[in-house]
Formats: C-alpha cells, structure tokens, sequence
C-alpha cells in the first residue's frame, strides 16, 4: 500500500495548528540565505526563453525544483530546498516559469498548472548538457502538479535519469483547489494571487496590445473570471470548465511510474478533498501519499531551524525508495 499513515512532521506547538498561519508566516517572514545561483537562459521551440538557476558543484546527482504559482527560485522554500540538496551531495536547477524570473516573457502565452512542456525542455537540457547519473524532481504546489502531471504523462519513456520525485502542497484536483479560493476565509490568499497575476496580464497587453483586452480587468474578483478570461483563450482551451478538467494532474497519475511522494497537509486552507486522491494511492506502485494533520500551504515550518521539514522529507524520500 502507498499511503503513509504515519507521517514524521508535528507541528512546533498549539500556536502553530492554524493551517493560515503556518501557510502565511513562512511565506511572509522566512528568511534563507547563503543560495547563489548561476542563471542560464535557454530558447524555447517557439522562440521564447526560460531562466534558469543553477548550483553547479561538481557531484554526480541533481534535483531539478520547480516553484509554485506566481513564484520563483528565489521564493524561500526553493532556496530552502536548493541548499539542503546541495549540502548532500546534489547539484541544483531551481527554474523559473515563463514571466516568473523577473523579465516578462516573449510570447504571448505565459504558464499554467498543466504546462509540461518547458519542464520536459529544462529536463532534456539538463541530461543532454551536463554529466549526471542521476535526477530527482521536486515540486511545490503548482510546481508539484506539473511535475506529477509530468510524470504520468509520460510513464514509462521517462528519462532513465530520473528515480524519484517529491512534491509538497499539490493541488492534485485543479478546480477543486482554485474552488477553495472562492471561500472568505481564503480572501488573503485570492487578493495576493490575483493582483500579481492582473499585474503580469498588463505586462503582457503592453506587448500584446491588440491581442489582450485589459477593459474590465481590475473588477475580476475571482480565479474562476480571470482564467476563464486569460488562462483559458492564452493556453489554447476553450474555456476555464475545460482548462480546469483537462490541466489538472491527477489525470495523470495511473501512468507514473518512477518512486513519486505527494505530501498534502490536511489543515492545508488551499486544497479541497479531491486534492487528498486517497483512492488513486492506495495501491499504486509508485505514488505515495502522505497527510500530516498540520503543515500550511507549502508551510511545514520549524521555527529556528535552517531547513524546512519538507528538504528533510523529500531527500529522505528520495534515499529510500531511489537508493540515493
């Protein structure tokens, strides 16, 4: 069976039982030094760019890391990752989404929660570029959609390389997490993540401008408006109904086939019960679910301690069931 009932994160303490609170004081307040990357910029096939940002020491072993939704690989929680990989042994590739590197992208597409295809290309890259024996995928919350979405997709012609993957905070059902977002205990969340996307859509319409229509824009109130306006027409679905049924990851997850870990908090305020896909784990082969009681959104903190509870997890996930 592949659902871990035990899981090793307790929360530090009563004050930290509050899913909103261990998802908002990490993201706002945490701070992770001593990462320095190297970025490289590579083309895409449709003559557009991605940033990436490198730890280069020499070993034998990467993790690739992939952000979360309006992030980059200088949120902490990717920095936090990068450094502990690195301090065992493995080199690092945390790479930012098309717009998310600090430079709006070319075309006029930007990314979605469904998007494999540049992370295929950072790992094609990757393997095709450099040295290494073995890779290992990280992913969290958007990030970890993709990477599982990734995964499935592709099933066995896998690049050999790859022997494991650990994601954090997904949201397995893609509706069913951006439905959470309409609830007024989420409003924090909803306001944060749609005013950086209206931001970005403006970049876009000054490139676009014939393309985009931005009348209106500042009225949408609701994830559903705004990618039934922009994610959907941009990525090429019909609709926001068809991007949510068809871009979301749990699809996908009967095809992976590589050690895969999924860890979703069950006090986790943006995730609904179908982003806990007990069923589609509990005797696959290669998908393991793990729901701690307490952790946040992407949180897992430990106040005082230079990592996370989730660099622990996901390298400890990948010794055991990778033999790395």
């Amino acid at each position: 069976m592949s659902l871990i009932k035990n899981s090793s994160y307790s929360r530090p303490g009563d004050f930290w039982k509050n899913g909103y609170l261990q998802t908002i004081i990490p993201s706002l307040f945490r701070k992770v030094r001593g990462v320095r990357y190297s970025r490289e910029r590579i083309d895409t096939p449709d003559e557009d760019f991605l940033d990436l940002d490198w730890i280069q020491s020499g070993h034998e072993r990467l993790v690739i890391i992939s952000h979360g939704l309006e992030g980059n690989s200088y949120r902490h929680y990717v920095k936090s990752c990068a450094r502990h990989f690195n301090q065992n042994e493995y080199d690092v590739l945390a790479w930012n989404y098309r717009s998310c590197s600090g430079e709006i992208n070319k075309n006029l597409r930007l990314y979605h929660h469904g998007d494999t295809d540049d992370l295929e290309q950072v790992i094609t890259h990757a393997i095709a570029t450099r040295r290494y024996k073995k890779v290992v995928l990280v992913g969290f919350s958007m990030g970890g959609s993709t990477t599982l979405k990734y995964l499935g997709e592709n099933g066995p012609n896998v690049p050999a390389h790859i022997v494991a993957a650990a994601t954090f905070s997904v949201p397995c059902n893609l509706w069913d997490s951006a439905h959470q977002l309409t609830f007024k205990e989420n409003w924090f969340f909803k306001q944060r993540f749609l005013k950086k996307m209206i931001k970005k859509v403006k970049q876009k319409h000054k490139q676009y401008p014939n393309e985009i229509n931005i009348r209106g824009i500042d009225e949408i109130v609701s994830f559903g408006q705004f990618d039934e306006r922009y994610t959907a027409p941009l990525h090429g679905f019909k609709n926001s109904r068809h991007f949510y049924r068809t871009a979301t990851s749990d699809l996908h997850y009967p095809g992976i086939r590589i050690p895969s870990l999924i860890v979703n908090a069950k006090n986790d305020p943006l995730l609904g019960k179908e982003c806990y896909p007990y069923k589609a784990c509990k005797y696959h082969d290669f998908l393991h679910l793990e729901t701690p009681r307490a952790g946040g959104h992407v949180g897992f903190y430990k106040p005082g301690a230079k990592t996370s509870w989730m660099d622990e997890r996901a390298l400890e996930f990948v010794r055991k069931f990778a033999r790395l």
